[in-house]
């Protein structure tokens, strides 16, 4: 496996274990999607992957109904997705994604997290050569159908790496990752030939991992966690490769 994998091991946002940050972000992405594309699922492509996404973080769904509702609620805020970049402590690029109503709270916020823990905020697009977005899909495996027999199907819609996994019940699934440009068409080809999709998202993979100390892995971590802290962040994305401690 390359180096997608490496990476998506190397660190696991604590994020995920909280469940109501876990249900706010999603709620974000679903109220989003449905305004940019409509209310339905069924003529909705990435709606109808968040509320999957939903689904398999057990959201409840009665809570996805009313995010998708404030789509079409005119009291509702209308939220936009930004990025913000940066350098943390010891040189370390940080990738934050936000989606927030009031980009001058959060950018001075963010700003602020930069400055208390001994980084910087760069310019929108300072690091986007340090980044590559790609699309990332979990999938069931299907009876009959070889990991090298979907890769070799999936090339040509933008996969350019896949491999085995497990969920943190240990049932197996497939990861796929590929360019993010090519979301539907893997989208796409998946649904058409009934896989059954666990998730997907869009994620940042550096292009080069940086070494740095254990103590100087601390005082990166205390930004990233602070970012990730931060009711209008999405996502953070870092080149930090993480010790064993952070791989558990």
């Amino acid at each position: 496996m390359g180096r997608a994998f490496e990476y998506r091991k190397a660190r696991k946002l604590k994020r995920w274990g909280n469940m109501s940050r876990t249900f706010t972000r999603i709620g974000k992405e679903i109220t989003i999607a449905a305004k940019a594309g409509g209310p339905d699922p069924d003529t909705n492509p990435r709606l109808r992957a968040l509320v999957q996404n939903a689904k398999a973080a057990n959201m409840p769904k009665d809570t996805v109904e009313r995010a998708i509702k404030k789509a079409t609620d005119k009291d509702a805020h209308d939220y936009k997705e930004i990025t913000y970049e940066g350098y943390g402590p010891h040189g370390i690029a940080i990738f934050v994604e936000a989606a927030t109503d009031n980009n001058t709270r959060t950018v001075a916020n963010v700003r602020s997290y930069f400055n208390k823990f001994g980084g910087n905020l760069g310019t929108q697009g300072s690091l986007t050569f340090l980044f590559d977005h790609k699309s990332v899909f979990k999938i069931k495996p299907k009876d009959g159908v070889s990991l090298d027999d979907l890769e070799l199907e999936l090339i040509d819609y933008g996969v350019d790496e896949l491999g085995h996994d497990e969920d943190e019940e240990g049932n197996e699934m497939i990861v796929l990752y590929g360019e993010f440009e090519s979301y539907s068409q893997i989208q796409t080809y998946l649904e058409g030939n009934g896989f059954e999709i666990i998730s997907s998202e869009f994620v940042r993979i550096p292009n080069d991992l940086k070494d740095i100390t254990p103590e100087q892995r601390e005082a990166v971590n205390k930004l990233l966690e602070r970012l990730e802290e931060d009711e209008d962040v999405q996502n953070v994305f870092h080149n930090m490769r993480e010790g064993d401690e952070d791989e558990e």
